[in-house]
């Protein structure tokens, strides 16, 4: 028995799957009576499936001529319905019509492309035509007019001060709100001209108004203008009419906000905060004062930097000339016998000794190539010593070497030698050795 009932229970799943998805179309306009030129109608479209929809449905474009249509918003309205006996979801869209002719219109099927699940098959289904009359709106002057199935006209007043001073501004703003109109057919209102008063009319917002689910059910319209007052006095704001005509009936209507009366008073305009008291709460004084010889300062330091404005190019080779007398200083530093003989002492420490810097220093402060012949004529000590160094340092005899304190102790009295032999030993004629 349990077989033969998840058997029954395996063709109905089969059955069931198998079946196509069913889609209905339900279109109705709103309202379904004759209308007036200017006014607004809905197309109302319900797509209604016995699933679910896999993606958004295509919708066609929809141009009457004689008539201003605009398209469904990204929005649509949810629907749940029972029809038949099956549960059917959907979704509701709305295309608004402005007829701007007095005529018949005829809306014809529309095909509107939806997938339904769960195979997300694209099927295409029609709306059934539909048709409306609009009537024409007597106009003498060919002037646009409102038509709309109500009109609602609020004022707000604004004070940049209480009691209004001369100086003070009063802003005035309007909104309309217009059911079953397009919010671009709202006229703008008339803000007059007020003697003793500026007037400063304000950018206008026309949005559509909307009922929260994706609909459009008419159009609003905010304005605001400012007056400024010049001089004290009693002004007065006329009162603002806004003309329209009932889209069923036909029949002129007008909205309205009252005339407001306006009062300056004189006085001088004040701070709404004291500059002093918030300066002194700080620590400052209200006023910056300065002495006698603090003017004299401030002069002496304008005319200081006007100087150094000015002598900037001066300053630059200055700047540059001192460098080059270093350069030279430095120069002629290291080409000293000073430099040489720094250069000698710090070589004779090392292990073993360098001799370049004693030979540069013999030949800068002699003018002599040989160590030998730097010493003074009359003394053979420093030769012997330096002969003693080169033997033990050089020779092939393995002779222990001089130590860093003797080779500094040799070094120096060579620089005595050698100051002692420029002061003595140059000849009256000048003349130099024949065979040195």
């Amino acid at each position: 028995m349990t077989r033969w009932a998840l058997l029954l229970l395996i063709c109905l799943v089969g059955l069931t799957s198998a079946a196509e998805p069913e889609v209905r179309v339900q279109a109705r306009l709103v309202p379904d009576t004759p209308i007036m030129t200017g006014g607004t109608v809905s197309l109302e479209v319900d797509l209604l499936v016995d699933t679910w929809f896999t993606d958004a449905p295509v919708l066609p474009a929809l141009q009457l001529a004689g008539a201003v249509v605009s398209p469904p918003s990204g929005e649509a309205q949810h629907l749940n319905q029972r029809l038949d006996g099956k549960a059917f979801f959907g979704l509701r869209y709305r295309y608004q019509i402005t007829p701007t002719a007095a005529q018949r219109f005829s809306i014809p099927a529309l095909a509107f492309r939806v997938k339904p699940g769960p195979d997300s098959t694209v099927l295409t289904v029609h709306s059934q035509p539909l048709s409306f009359e609009a009537k024409g709106v007597v106009s003498t002057t060919g002037e646009q007019r409102l038509v709309a199935q109500q009109v609602e006209l609020t004022q707000v007043i604004e004070r940049s001060h209480n009691p209004l001073r001369a100086g003070d501004s009063i802003t005035r703003r309007l909104h309309t709100v217009a059911p079953g109109a397009q919010a671009m057919l709202i006229p703008p209102p008339g803000f007059a001209e007020v003697e003793g008063l500026k007037r400063y009319v304000q950018t206008p917002s026309v949005t559509a108004l909307s009922d929260g689910r994706g609909g459009i059910l008419g159009g609003q319209r905010e304005d605001s203008v400012s007056y400024v007052a010049t001089a004290a006095g009693h002004y007065r704001l006329p009162a603002i009419e806004v003309k329209w005509w009932d889209a069923t009936t036909g029949e002129p209507r007008t909205a309205s906000v009252p005339a407001v009366e306006v009062v300056a008073e004189a006085g001088a305009y004040q701070a709404p905060f004291s500059l002093s008291d918030d300066l002194r709460a700080l620590g400052q004084g209200a006023q910056v004062r300065l002495a006698g010889h603090g003017w004299v300062l401030l002069g002496l330091v304008l005319l200081l930097g006007t100087l150094a404005w000015m002598g900037r190019a001066w300053g630059r080779a200055g700047w540059q000339w001192l460098r080059r007398w270093q350069a030279r200083r430095r120069q002629a530093w290291l080409d000293s016998p000073g430099y040489a003989w720094r250069q000698a002492r710090q070589q004779s420490g090392r292990q073993p000794a360098r001799l370049d810097g004693l030979y540069l220093w013999v030949r800068r402060s002699t003018g002599r190539r040989t160590l030998s012949s730097s010493e003074h004529p009359m003394s053979g000590q420093s030769e012997d010593d330096l002969l003693a160094f080169f033997q033990s340092s050089y020779g092939g005899e393995g002779t222990r070497g001089h130590s860093a304190s003797d080779r500094k102790k040799l070094m120096q009295r060579l620089r005595q030698r050698v100051a002692t032999g420029k002061a003595g030993s140059r000849d009256s004629n000048g003349l130099r050795d024949l065979n040195p």
